[in-house]
């Protein structure tokens, strides 16, 4: 039983994949709470995209970052790491989602911040429904996915 780069990688990726499950069900909340008017698309989007605020005494541009772009990178640097690692299958497991996670960052909405919710808009039913759906689909995916890891982070610990 040999400690590899392969076994790290799933064991790093066991426990960012518990933090994916976590802002998947942050999301499913977050268009539930908008669903039922609990909270208004301003507030909500505000939550959701990373936000810009300039700080006036120290002058300078401070990025609060909140919940889509750690996801996408979190991903990304699990393809990266099943890459160098040489896991072929995990990876291209791993591939269409993350191919899905560029084509929404480059098809985001038009607005002033790097978000993908736009307030104007996320109330349309079409848009809300969608956003819904894509909750449950990665939380799916992310569940199935911890599973995967524990099953390879095992076969690779107990076959090298």
């Amino acid at each position: 039983m040999a400690f590899t780069f392969a076994a790290f990688c799933y064991m790093l990726a066991l426990l960012l994949t518990a933090a994916l499950i976590f802002f998947a069900i942050w999301h499913i909340i977050a268009f539930d709470e908008l669903k039922t008017d609990y909270k208004n698309p301003i507030d909500q989007c505000n939550t959701l995209n990373p936000t810009v605020e300039k700080v006036k005494k120290i002058k300078r541009i401070k990025i609060a970052i909140k919940l889509v772009l750690p996801e996408y990178l979190i991903h990304f640097f699990f393809c990266v790491m099943f890459f160098c690692a040489a896991e072929w299958l995990t990876l291209c497991l791993n591939l269409p989602l993350l191919a899905y996670h560029v084509w929404r960052y480059m098809s985001r909405p038009v607005m002033s911040g790097p978000g993908l919710y736009d307030p104007t808009t996320i109330m349309n039913a079409d848009i809300l429904a969608f956003c819904q759906k894509e909750g449950w689909c990665k939380l799916a995916f992310y569940l199935l996915s911890f599973f995967y890891y524990l099953y390879g982070m095992i076969y690779v610990l107990v076959s090298s």
